[in-house]
């Protein structure tokens, strides 16, 4: 085997039991990967120096083809079901064998890097790939650790990564050709049969979802930023919420966009980098995130490119609406070297309400958080993904992270109940979703609107701003914001037709307490009551 790199470690990777191998190329930087890349024909080099990707028809998550390994050292603490589908030890072992077989006289990638920016505990990962811009996505999203470091580097989770190679259903146990399969008892994920590189990093984000738990650290689907006085704040949202965009905020400090941690010392970062969405990205609304754009090292995966120019357009959706971007969290001009915070102050839950229903923020009680963080609600646009008709869909995704978490929901809102508890955090609901009437009658909420909302939760203000009670939801609203149209507070001021609004509320809230039934018998008495009521 012929081993390249000037950080190669002593754990090689025939302790995987990986032979045979062409070339294997260890821990290469930005440039080296991309001169491979480009060799290799894996992207083009837009203006201004991005990495440009395509990624083939997967071009998002393949959550139906996730597994996890039944094995006895895991199997009584997973949460089985749509979310973590079972496969045996047995049609593990047989992909594995495979996938080491179709790795020989290959060349094949390795990056050696860090989840979690607090060393107290994080966890060496390995990644193994047979292409260079997954190597360099990879090296962008983790944390890289020092030359030292890498020389005796021991990985305790390793992803082999192989997106040429295919699943046959039939012999092997999986829904499709595409699979990515989890066991925790081998610390191995293997993934094949698809090129969208944001597997690679959920998958990372899986691992610690299960290990942290057990050191009593609550892994956490959110992004967090640092006030001047020290104060953090966790955003919660599944994608399309904002999460990325308000974190990114020029008056605070990153921690992080995606992928955190809440333990005894604060908070932390999982990640080293992020990953955002690029569609229709402008320079006015989201000046932090669109420089990324314009410089070499980020990574864009099916981003469309002018073959002449080679300038990017980033308002065409023709090859998928979930374009993305990869790039060193450094690249974010006030972005936390560190990647770690002290306890939060305040915990903002976000949703894109399509229906029009709930208002641009309101205050929870620590009832109502928990209530909310379990049912995890947003809605889904026509048109951004396949099978979507031509109305929104209410998605609730517990923990807003559901496609994530291997233990069950309960573990996870019991940490941040508790959590909330000890720290007295103060917890908000944050609607960037519709204003006016449902998606196509109403509008987006602006974001400058929300922006003045969050600033005023953050630094006080909305605190001894009078309240009123949502009617069906029950929670605090407050009446006035600088900055804010009165009327935008209130949802159903907005609407032209208020019997109209009144008919969407009611079937927005069948829609909450009919998803709570599955949680009704893991929370106390108090957090079912915080259930919504039709006015």
């Amino acid at each position: 085997m012929d081993n390249f790199g000037s950080h190669v470690s002593r754990y090689g990777l025939d302790r995987h039991g990986i032979h045979n191998v062409a070339t294997a190329y260890w821990n290469l930087g930005d440039a080296a990967l991309y001169e491979q890349a480009i060799l290799r024909g894996e992207g083009e080099v837009a203006d201004n120096g991005p990495l440009v990707v395509l990624t083939g028809q997967h071009t998002g998550r393949s959550a139906n083809d996730k597994f996890v390994v039944k094995e006895p050292s895991s199997e009584n603490d997973i949460w089985w079901g749509v979310v973590n589908k079972p496969i045996s030890v047995d049609k593990f072992d047989g992909l594995h064998r495979k996938m080491l077989a179709y790795m020989q006289g290959r060349e094949l990638f390795v990056q050696d890097s860090f989840a979690g920016a607090n060393r107290d505990h994080c966890l060496p990962v390995r990644v193994v790939t047979e292409t260079a811009w997954h190597s360099l996505f990879t090296r962008h999203m983790l944390i890289q650790p020092s030359g030292e470091e890498l020389s005796d580097f021991e990985p305790q989770f390793t992803i082999l990564h192989a997106p040429g190679f295919q699943a046959s259903p039939e012999l092997d146990g999986t829904r499709s050709e595409v699979f990515v399969v989890v066991n925790f008892g081998a610390r191995m994920v293997l993934i094949g049969g698809t090129s969208y590189a944001g597997e690679i990093k959920k998958s990372v984000f899986s691992i610690l979802n299960y290990l942290l738990p057990a050191k009593q650290i609550m892994p956490m689907h959110c992004s967090i930023n640092l006030g001047e006085a020290g104060d953090s704040a966790i955003f919660f949202g599944l994608s399309g919420t904002g999460k990325t965009t308000l974190s990114a905020d020029p008056a605070r400090t990153l921690i992080g966009d995606d992928e955190h941690g809440w333990g005894e010392d604060g908070v932390f970062n999982f990640e080293g980098g992020c990953y955002a969405k690029m569609i229709r990205l402008s320079a006015e609304a989201e000046p932090e995130i669109y420089a990324t754009t314009q410089r070499f090292g980020t990574v864009l995966e099916n981003v469309v490119l002018d073959p002449n120019t080679h300038k990017l357009d980033l308002d065409d959706a023709s090859l998928t609406e979930n374009t993305r971007g990869a790039y060193p969290l450094s690249f974010i001009p006030n972005a936390s070297e560190a990647g770690i915070a002290g306890h939060p102050k305040n915990i903002i839950m976000l949703t894109a309400d399509a229906f029009g229903v709930l208002p641009p923020i309101a205050r929870l009680t620590p009832e109502q958080a928990m209530y909310h963080f379990l049912s995890g609600y947003t809605a889904k646009l026509a048109g951004t993904e396949k099978g979507l008709g031509n109305e929104p869909q209410a998605t609730f995704s517990t923990c807003f992270g559901a496609p994530f978490m291997p233990r069950h929901p309960s573990v996870y809102g019991n940490m941040l109940r508790d959590l909330v508890a000890e720290h007295d955090v103060k917890c908000w609901l944050v609607n960037t979703g519709w204003t006016g009437g449902v998606y196509g009658v109403g509008h987006r909420m602006p974001i400058k609107i929300t922006r003045a909302l969050l600033h005023g939760a953050l630094d006080g203000t909305l605190d001894k701003i009078e309240k009123r009670t949502d009617p069906n939801f029950g929670f605090a609203v407050p009446v006035s914001c600088e900055g804010v149209p009165t009327d935008v507070l209130n949802p159903r001021d907005t609407w032209v037709d208020k019997s109209a609004f009144d008919d969407q509320a009611r079937d927005l809230v069948g829609r909450f307490k009919d998803n709570f039934v599955q949680f009704e018998g893991h929370v106390d008495e108090k957090v079912v009551a915080a259930a919504p009521e039709a006015a």
